[in-house]
C-alpha cells in the first residue's frame, strides 16, 4: 500500500517525540480535535513503543513510527501497532522488512542519487529531509522537474510560516515537522494549544493547492 492511500487528504504529518508514554493518548485527542487524524511517533526515546501502542486502536487516528533506521525497528514498530513508518533515509533491509510486513514506508532522500535508488525500490513518495538546509523550495522544485513521478514530503524547517508555500508546489504531497506537538507543550500538557496549532495548520494546508 502506497503511504498517501493510507493517508487521504492529510497533508499534515505532525512528528510527536514523546518523553511519556501517558501523554500519547491526550496528546493525540488534540491534534484529532484540530482536525489532524495522522501522528508519527519518533523512535527517539524509550517511551515511543509504548506509546504507539496505547494509539494503536483510538478511533480516527493513524499512527506510524517515524525516524525508523533499521529492520530491529520496523519489527519493534509493527509490534507496537504502527500503521506507517518514516526513515530519515533510505536503507534496503528496512524497505525489504517494511515490505514483507505490508506496512507503508516513507523513505527519506537528500538527493538526485538516493532518489534515483528509492525508485529503484520502487519507492515513488519519498521524504526530503531537512528540506531547509537541502535549498528549500527551490530544491523542491528543481526535484520535482527532474523527478515528474515522484511525489515529495519535505521535513525540517517547515513551520506555519513557510507551510503553505511548500504545498503549493507541484509535486508535494504533505509537510511534515514538530512545530504542531513541540515537546514544551506536550511535557506542560499545553493539549489545548495544540489544538490550536492542529487547527492552524489545517487552515493552511486547506488554503494550499499545487
Amino acid at each position: 500500500m502506497n503511504i498517501l492511500d493510507l493517508l487521504p487528504g492529510q497533508r499534515i504529518i505532525p512528528l510527536v517525540v514523546l518523553d511519556r508514554a501517558e501523554d500519547a493518548i491526550p496528546l493525540a485527542r488534540a491534534l484529532l480535535a484540530g482536525g489532524i487524524t495522522v501522528m508519527e511517533v519518533a523512535f527517539r526515546s524509550e517511551a515511543a513503543a509504548d506509546g504507539i501502542d496505547q494509539l494503536r486502536d483510538l478511533p480516527g487516528l493513524v499512527v506510524g513510527a517515524g525516524t525508523v533506521t533499521s529492520a530491529a525497528q520496523v519489527d519493534q514498530a509493527a509490534k507496537a501497532g504502527a500503521r506507517f513508518l518514516v526513515s530519515p533515509g533510505t536503507s534496503e533491509p528496512v524497505v525489504a522488512r517494511a515490505a514483507a510486513l505490508g506496512l507503508p514506508l516513507l523513505p527519506g532522500v537528500a538527493t538526485a542519487s538516493e532518489i534515483i535508488r528509492a525508485v529503484d525500490l520502487e519507492m515513488n513518495v519519498v521524504k526530503l529531509f531537512p528540506a531547509s538546509v537541502l535549498g528549500g523550495q527551490g530544491a523542491v522544485k528543481a526535484l520535482s522537474a527532474a523527478f515528474p513521478a515522484v511525489q515529495f514530503v519535505p521535513t525540517g524547517g517547515i513551520g506555519p510560516a513557510n507551510a503553505s508555500e511548500y504545498l503549493a508546489l507541484r509535486g508535494v504531497a504533505a509537510v511534515g515537522g514538530s512545530w504542531i506537538t513541540p515537546a514544551g507543550l506536550v511535557r506542560s500538557g499545553k493539549f489545548a494549544e495544540i489544538t490550536r496549532l492542529a487547527g492552524e495548520a489545517i487552515r493552511i494546508a486547506s488554503g494550499a493547492q499545487p
